[in-house]
């Protein structure tokens, strides 16, 4: 009888050993699930390209902007001051800087989705990005011309002489405009996304030193992706891709430019540039506007159908500028149904039509170059995806961006400056769209502010969202709790925004 208790004893004792060994293996198969979840989470749903894998200011501190002040406490220069941080908002409105705002500090996520009411606009001075591992989404850039300031409202600054490019950058969702040089350049830099964003309405005839200007952007980098963005009534540049000037050869800019849509470029350009780079233009969308000179009938020199014009290639290392080499394919032109049918035949334009064949050779790619897969789609579904949701969409579009939206679906313009007034050229109509000051559109909307959500922990996310989700309102430590999979609590709140 003895014998038979302790050979049960020993049997509960391994089949216990046994249930805690398989415990034990199960916890660490979800320990490791999940940390493979984290090496592979992306910043946030929906980030794509090659800057998807930043992390901002995730598992950092929470700062609340509560002002639309120039600086100071609670202001968003001084959110934007220190590392690892989320900024969030308390208050929506305009904030009119006083000077330049610089994001030097790394691993930041500026959320502006967060704001009650109307959302956030920046507005006086320009933004730069010279930090690494940033996200920025659900803000609007609209600089304006009240400061005589010659720059762009929102850019990616280049590392000093000899320094590493600012690398793990993705701005999704944003909205600029008014701008004195370009609306938003981004350039040397590394692993970077624009997505989803609307860039419309540079400032042609302003402050800008040069004179006449009102241009998109200079976009570029190494391993950059813009994709799904729309650029509207800006005279030239939408965009120029920076290429690299000073280099011995090719190869040496990376850039996927998909499924975004450019209305209504000017009497300059629409997209050109890439010396010495290797981009793909793959099912963007293309529609010439009132202000876009040019023909009905398509040719090699219209440029209303017009995809790209590019600096002829050099064939060989001693020549001053080495030409880009650019995958082109899907791209719709509106109007023009043999350049949709046929990109290269007369949508691609040499900045010298003198040049031979072994030009067009050397610059024309038949294959893809390899880079990160997008969520994309055809040019046609790109237009309808970009028009309903593009800029900054949350907390609400405002006046500007559904005006904006309106004309490009209504291929019309409702205003214009008095300097492009006076162009008569062929083509082109009146008003045309493009703009010498914010005043020409009827200057800054007002944006409403309303009272934020509770939040009793100053954690990020408010009580009754807490509540909902088995949170306590009262632990500030369980907003860098992590979920299932893999992005902390506060930044499943602000994805469910």
């Amino acid at each position: 009888m003895k014998r038979i208790k302790w050979m049960f004893i020993g049997l509960v004792a391994l089949i216990s050993c046994s249930k805690a060994t398989i415990d034990l293996q199960s916890k660490q198969m979800a320990s490791a699930e999940k940390k493979q979840t984290n090496s592979t989470l992306v910043a946030f749903p929906g980030a794509d390209g090659y800057g998807k894998s930043a992390t901002g200011g995730r598992g950092g501190t929470v700062y609340y902007v509560t002002n639309l002040n120039n600086s100071g406490p609670g202001s968003l220069r001084d959110a934007v001051s220190q590392p690892n941080r989320t900024v969030l908002f308390k208050v929506s409105g305009t904030i009119f800087l006083q000077s330049n705002l610089f994001i030097t500090q790394n691993n930041i996520t500026i959320a502006g989705q967060s704001a009650p009411g109307d959302g956030i606009c920046i507005a006086g001075y320009g933004t730069a990005i010279r930090a690494n591992n940033i996200i920025i989404r659900y803000l609007r850039f609209r600089l304006g011309d009240i400061n005589g300031i010659t720059t762009d409202a929102l850019y990616t600054s280049l590392p000093t002489a000899g320094g590493t490019p600012y690398a793990n950058i993705i701005i999704d969702h944003c909205s600029l405009s008014w701008s004195v040089d370009e609306i938003g350049s981004f350039y040397g830099i590394t692993d970077f996304s624009l997505q989803w964003c609307i860039l419309s309405e540079s400032l042609y005839k302003s402050a800008h030193e040069k004179g006449t200007h009102g241009y998109g952007g200079i976009w570029g980098g190494n391993r950059s992706s813009f994709h799904h963005n729309l650029l509207s009534h800006n005279s030239s540049r939408n965009p120029r891709f920076a290429g690299t000037l000073a280099a011995t050869g090719p190869d040496e800019e990376l850039v996927d430019f998909r499924n975004n849509v450019i209305y209504n470029w000017g009497n300059i350009n629409s997209t050109y540039g890439g010396e010495n780079g290797d981009y793909n233009m793959v099912n963007n969308y293309y529609k010439y506007g009132p202000a876009t000179p040019g023909s009905t009938v398509s040719s090699i020199s219209n440029k209303r159908n017009r995809i790209l014009q590019y600096t002829s290639y050099s064939l060989s290392a001693g020549d001053t500028v080495w030409g880009g080499r650019f995958f082109i394919h899907g791209n719709f032109v509106d109007g023009f149904p043999d350049v949709t049918a046929d990109n290269w035949e007369k949508g691609v334009q040499r900045d010298s039509y003198s040049g031979a064949a072994a030009l067009i050779a050397a610059a024309k790619q038949n294959t893809p170059f390899p880079t990160l897969p997008i969520l994309a789609g055809t040019a046609e579904e790109a237009y309808q995806e970009v028009l309903n949701s593009a800029g900054a969409i949350l907390p609400k579009r405002d006046t500007v961006d559904k005006r904006i939206i309106q004309e490009v679906r209504n291929k019309t313009a409702t205003y214009e400056g008095a300097t492009y007034a006076l162009v008569n050229t062929a083509g082109i109509q009146h008003p045309s769209g493009i703009i010498d000051s914010q005043q020409d559109v009827g200057g800054w909307p007002t944006l409403q502010s309303v009272t934020p959500p509770d939040d009793s922990d100053e954690d990020g996310i408010p009580d009754v969202w807490e509540v909902d989700h088995q949170l306590d309102p009262n632990d500030p430590t369980d907003a860098n709790q992590l979920a299932d999979d893999g992005y902390t609590m506060l930044e499943k709140y602000l994805n469910s925004l």
